[in-house]
């Protein structure tokens, strides 16, 4: 007998030892793992930042210990979710700047600004996040206010869509804006012979110049700032439409340093001294910074008319919005770029914008294969055109611009053009995948409005009862396909996330309610409660 109970210790102990140590294992779980078959698991282990396995809670603690192990009790868990589509760093900006997001008046808009001033005096006002949409009187403002009570500081209010400034007169001077200045791809606007101060996309560079440059403390801060916020919701990946070099190299040093975790797939912004370096340089990949696309902007947006559309918006006879950047430009860049191993990424909202793309792009990859060159938004698109994503073109849209749109975009568009716009699941059929994104600040950084956009075609108040435009609701499915996988294989890095599978990353988020089978007026009030990054806990 004392023999027996020697032996059984002993085997105990070389039990454990048979078991492949991991850093963490989390179980009792009801993981979607968006694999191929799209399967369902109750447990995972990692290590060194990827999934070793992922499986049955027993199965995995038979073959696996770890000195962390956590229990989800049930609760639900999603791959690390991907922003396909954001500004990531003009996120972490706007924490420096007057907020302006849902003034519901002009003069709520001066109020925030003569109280952030007092608050945080500047030699240089800067706000963001007005939109005359959302107005009682839904027209532009003027600077008459602003001159009043900032003579002689400059006070420069960019739209929510960072499609148009609002200008006192002491930025127009510092900037050598007046009724006589001539502009290209854009609206200096103009009433009864007068500058309102309000600057449509191309001349906005013209007050780009004269502003107060960051310094390097503030980029940091920004950045910072904007992980911070993203984390919390339970973006791992985050897709900037637009980075500076600096920006850029700025990333990758905090990375290095450890000062920064989550993830950047970086669009460089189309600039000559931009292009001439990275287009050199070729793909940068670390496991934080994918550098392989130039991010374009086509037309202006929807919402201050700067789209362009082939024939004029319905409620401006006569107006078409503008090109940003010349058809024979988009052309010239197209080539250029097919030429490199980079992808184009081109901002196109109107329709007449989205025609110029797609055929710069059809033109330009003519005998090349797998590019995935995306059009950013492809909000307004005429019927006989969708046909043209099924040459390998990925559609990057952002569920909340429909649900935020919808209340003047048939206004802007009429009956029977609207049906084009925001078309989802028609831009789904064609491609075989749509990215999913934000466009954050434009929208909120939330990205479960996103998923409650795109399924229910609803605003946070249950507008409209049976949804906008339902035929291009996306399933739940799709939708999480679109956040996750369909987003990763965007930016060329299905490889390695958009999925909890052996051999990736381990980014994941544990979510406060499961986001597939809940009522659909309650996607929104989900949370992200735990954010793990590269099995590292974040939240």
């Amino acid at each position: 007998m004392k023999k027996i109970f020697l032996i059984i210790p002993v085997l105990l102990i070389f039990s454990c030892n048979t078991k492949e140590g991991v850093d963490l294992i989390v179980t009792n779980a009801n993981i979607y793992t968006v694999d191929a078959d799209f399967s369902i698991a109750s447990s995972v282990a990692i290590k060194d930042g990827r999934f070793v396995a992922v499986g049955d809670s027993n199965e995995i603690l038979e073959k696996y210990n770890a000195p962390e192990q956590i229990d989800a009790e049930g609760r639900t868990i999603v791959p690390g979710l991907i922003d396909a589509h954001c500004h990531f760093y003009g996120l972490g900006q706007n924490q420096q700047v007057v907020d302006l997001v849902g003034t519901q008046s002009f003069d709520e808009v001066v109020e925030k600004v003569v109280a952030f001033q007092k608050e945080r005096p500047s030699t240089f006002i800067l706000g963001r996040g007005w939109d005359q949409n959302d107005w009682e009187v839904k027209k532009f403002p003027t600077k008459d206010k602003l001159d009043e009570l900032f003579p002689d500081i400059p006070v420069v209010l960019e739209r929510i869509d960072g499609h148009a400034y609002l200008a006192n007169q002491k930025a127009l001077d510092m900037a050598d804006i007046n009724i006589d200045t001539k502009t290209e791809g854009g609206e200096i606007v103009k009433e009864n012979g007068a500058i309102t101060g309000v600057l449509v996309d191309g001349p906005m560079r013209m007050i780009d110049n004269v502003m107060p440059k960051a310094s390097l403390e503030q980029k940091i801060q920004a950045l910072k700032d904007a992980e911070k916020i993203s984390l919390n919701y339970g973006l791992t990946t985050v897709n900037d439409a637009g980075l500076s070099r600096d920006i850029i190299e700025l990333i990758d040093s905090l990375q290095q340093a450890g000062e920064m975790s989550i993830r950047v797939y970086a669009m460089v912004s189309n600039y000559p001294e931009n292009l001439d370096y990275f287009l050199e340089k070729g793909i940068i990949k670390t496991e934080g910074l994918n550098v392989r696309s130039v991010k374009v902007y086509g037309d202006g947006a929807l919402g201050s008319r700067g789209a362009a559309l082939r024939v004029p918006y319905s409620d401006m006879p006569g107006h078409f919005g503008a090109m940003v950047t010349p058809v024979d430009q988009i052309e010239a860049l197209a080539q250029r770029i097919a030429a490199t191993e980079y992808q184009m990424n081109t901002h196109a909202i109107g329709d007449s914008a989205n025609i110029v793309v797609l055929r710069a792009y059809e033109k330009a990859l003519e005998g090349k294969t797998d590019r995935r060159w995306k059009v950013e938004h492809a909000q307004v698109i005429s019927q006989s055109d969708f046909d043209f994503f099924k040459n390998g073109i990925v559609p990057s849209v952002q569920p909340t611009h429909a649900t935020s749109d919808m209340y003047w975009a048939e206004d802007r568009l009429g009956a029977e053009r609207v049906k084009g716009a925001y078309a989802y699941k028609d831009l789904l059929d064609k491609a075989g995948l749509v990215a999913l994104g934000t466009d954050f600040p434009v929208e909120q950084v939330n990205p479960f409005l996103t998923f409650y956009a795109a399924v229910a075609r609803q605003d946070g108040e249950q507008y409209p009862e049976d949804g906008f435009q339902m035929e291009n609701a996306l399933s739940r499915e799709e939708t999480l396909k679109g956040m996750t996988i369909w987003a990763a294989y965007s930016n060329f890095e299905e490889d390695e996330k958009g999925s909890i599978e052996v051999g990736k990353f381990a980014d994941f988020v544990l979510l406060s309610d499961n986001i597939m089978t809940i009522p659909s007026e309650e996607i929104p009030s989900v949370a992200a409660e735990q954010v793990f990054l590269g099995g590292l806990r974040m939240k």
